[in-house]
């Protein structure tokens, strides 16, 4: 039997990143209506998740098809793919504020939304510890939750400073796990992530060796990933249905020869943690991974 990280979604996202310092479901028992001055749509994942760890759930009008809240939040709507929003159903929802990452449009839509006076911010995507840190603080302003933003950045520094600490262990091992990153998509090969994609920065990060050997992403053979002989192998699926391991291997069964598939090392990352760069639920997987890596055999 092969071993998941845990689902990053829903309770599963609470329990896990209740093992650190800090939950982007903080407010996760706020009431399902709206009740503040303030009408805020949330366009991305890892933004929905900063959203709720400053305890503005509250707030929430509308998602975009990305984010993941908690189920008693019945009376907010679920929007379109942050990159593709409509202004028609936005502006339908009477919002104030449309928060979201450098990655949401189109241009045309923000553009009518601006005209329609709702302030439209968008933020960069988290690529280091201080870019997140920078959009907590925006995030507390524009939201009226500062004390709030404090007390987030000082739990992710402390967070960050854990996995650093897991690396060091990793280090003194010796050399690091031998990682690659597959994404599975139905009746298409599968896409390994090379360096410059959310996998790279979630592997770096728990001390792992990026294997791929290029920039973003490509379509490689089971002889390809079998030659690279890695120790860990991630995966993620754009299917709702979600990554089922015994299927996976039974689609691509040389990879049970690799030492990954030997030691049984193969390891499931939610979509959630793989949006929007550096993020809660991508600390949150990092940290898990570190332990991973601390573990195996190689």
């Amino acid at each position: 039997m092969f071993k998941f990280i845990p689902a990053i979604n829903g309770a599963a996202i609470a329990a896990l990143l209740s093992t650190l310092t800090f939950s982007p479901l903080a407010s996760a028992n706020a009431p399902s209506h709206q009740t503040s001055a303030n009408r805020v749509i949330s366009a991305g994942a890892g933004i929905t998740e900063l959203l709720l760890a400053l305890e503005a759930g509250d707030e929430l009008v509308g998602v975009d098809a990305t984010s993941q809240i908690p189920p008693h939040y019945t009376g907010v709507a679920q929007l379109g793919y942050h990159r593709m929003l409509s202004a028609e159903g936005i502006l339908a929802l009477s919002p104030s504020l449309v928060l979201g990452s450098e990655a949401m449009g189109p241009q045309t839509t923000l553009d009518l939304l601006r005209k329609a006076n709702v302030d439209v911010v968008q933020l960069p995507n988290a690529h280091t510890q201080q870019q997140l840190l920078a959009n907590i603080d925006a995030m507390g302003k524009h939201l009226n939750r500062q004390k709030q933003a404090s007390k987030l950045q000082i739990d992710v520094q402390h967070s960050l400073a854990n996995i650093v600490e897991k690396k060091q262990k990793i280090n003194a091992l010796g050399v690091a796990p031998r990682v690659v990153f597959l994404l599975l998509q139905a009746d298409r090969p599968a896409r390994v992530g090379g360096d410059d994609t959310a996998a790279d920065i979630i592997i770096t990060l728990a001390g792992g060796n990026n294997i791929a050997g290029f920039s973003g992403y490509k379509s490689l053979s089971q002889e390809g990933i079998l030659s690279l002989q890695p120790d860990v192998i991630l995966l993620a699926s754009r299917s709702e249905a979600g990554t089922n391991l015994d299927e996976f291997l039974q689609r691509m069964p040389l990879l049970i020869h690799t030492p990954a598939g030997k030691h049984k090392q193969l390891y499931v990352l939610e979509p959630q943690a793989l949006i929007g760069g550096l993020g809660l639920s991508a600390i949150a997987s990092a940290d898990t991974l570190a332990d991973r890596f601390i573990t195996i055999s190689r």
